[in-house]
């Protein structure tokens, strides 16, 4: 059920935990008494917001940019209380940080009517508040702070760190900050701090996130003649096919529903999925062979399924264009009702607590088209 209820700065923590389990969930979990010895969950993020309300730069943040800090804050550690487990003696809540960016979106986009750039914004923030204070331990650290900029606020995310550890009682909090002070130098380094990090251009960007041996973000790569595709990116009932008609009408179309329909099988028949999608992947091959631009026109809500395909495509020299589509939680639910094919409400919210939003590294070029139109994340 949507609340509808707008979080704000003075909502008590007690409020907090009457309206969301997601909130009241954090009592009780645990936390590794060296670096939290300040006690559980709950009692650690309530010190963090506070700690960011205290802050100096605080105060010198716009209205919006405050409310993305904290409300960041108060998610960053949502899912340590599905993460959280002793081994050898010791607390650890691997993937709580990933977890919570899909919580925190998920949380947003049906209970609380923020803009689709601030929700992003503050999903960002979850997914990467721990980077500044690891960055330099990544395999790739450039890499790891060019691909985050591009989502994130590096000046937010490091008082979002700055403010984190402030919210601990443990001995190394010094060392914490002189990684924090670290961190913001390398943005600065690499010009990213308070903007997106710089490419030559939208091939550059894909070649240096994309190639593994990559090192050189201003290299550009020599144009290969290739297909132009356009991934729809979107769950059931968001309008893809509306923007199919409206954007793309004159281009050919691989759509795994419209194969379902002529081989009449169903979508939850998981044993056909997989014949399914090998031939739509054949009926693309023969657009790329031909250097023909086509639409991929399919749910693609989560980074793997997309991983596949845009390795595919790539071998063929493609510029791959995604586009991200939604509409708010309410629409959403009624354009989904009114299909032909409606699909099961409990199916919806299970495909939208993983939906990852496509990150802009991942294609050429990635459109977000939110509401009928173009927006950005950052």
């Amino acid at each position: 059920m949507m609340l509808h209820k707008k979080l704000h700065t003075e909502m008590s923590w007690e409020h907090l935990c009457e309206l969301y389990d997601e909130i009241s969930d954090m009592a009780g979990v645990l936390q590794d008494p060296i670096h939290h010895a300040e006690g559980d969950v709950a009692i650690h993020t309530q010190r963090v917001i506070n700690s960011v309300k205290s802050l100096p730069e605080y105060t010198t943040l716009t209205e919006r940019e405050q409310q993305i800090l904290w409300i960041s804050a108060l998610f960053h550690d949502v899912e340590k209380r599905s993460t959280t487990r002793e081994e050898e003696g010791r607390i650890i809540s691997p993937g709580h940080a990933r977890k919570g960016e899909l919580t925190t979106r998920l949380f947003l986009y049906e209970k609380v009517p923020l803009s689709f750039a601030d929700r992003e914004q503050i999903a960002a923030l979850v997914r990467f508040h721990g980077l500044p204070l690891w960055v330099m331990d990544k395999p790739d650290p450039k890499k790891a702070l060019l691909a985050a900029s591009l989502r994130v606020d590096c000046y937010l995310l490091a008082l979002l760190a700055k403010a984190d550890v402030l919210g601990r009682d443990c001995e190394d909090a010094q060392a914490l900050f002189d990684k924090i002070a670290l961190f913001t130098l390398y943005c600065e380094e690499l010009n990213c701090w308070r903007k997106t990090a710089p490419f030559p251009s939208d091939d550059a960007r894909f070649h240096y996130f994309y190639t593994e041996n990559s090192t050189d973000c201003n290299y550009e790569p020599y144009p290969e003649k290739g297909s132009e595709v356009t991934v729809l990116c979107g769950l059931p009932g968001m309008g893809k096919d509306t923007f199919i008609r409206q954007h793309c009408a004159d281009l050919p179309i691989v759509s795994l529903d419209d194969l379902r329909r002529q081989h009449n099988i169903k979508p939850d028949n998981r044993d056909a999925n997989g014949w399914i999608a090998q031939q739509a992947k054949e009926q693309a091959r023969i657009y790329l062979r031909e250097h023909k631009p086509f639409v991929w026109n399919a749910t693609n809500i989560t980074r793997k399924m997309r991983d596949q395909l845009i390795s595919l495509f790539y071998r063929y020299n493609a510029k791959i264009t995604l586009v991200y589509i939604e509409v708010p939680y309410a629409q959403w639910q009624r354009q989904n009702n009114a299909r032909n094919e409606a699909v099961p409400a409990k199916v919806m919210e299970r495909m939208l607590s993983k939906l990852e939003v496509p990150t802009p590294e991942e294609a050429h070029k990635v459109i977000y088209w939110i509401e009928g139109q173009s927006q950005t994340i950052f």
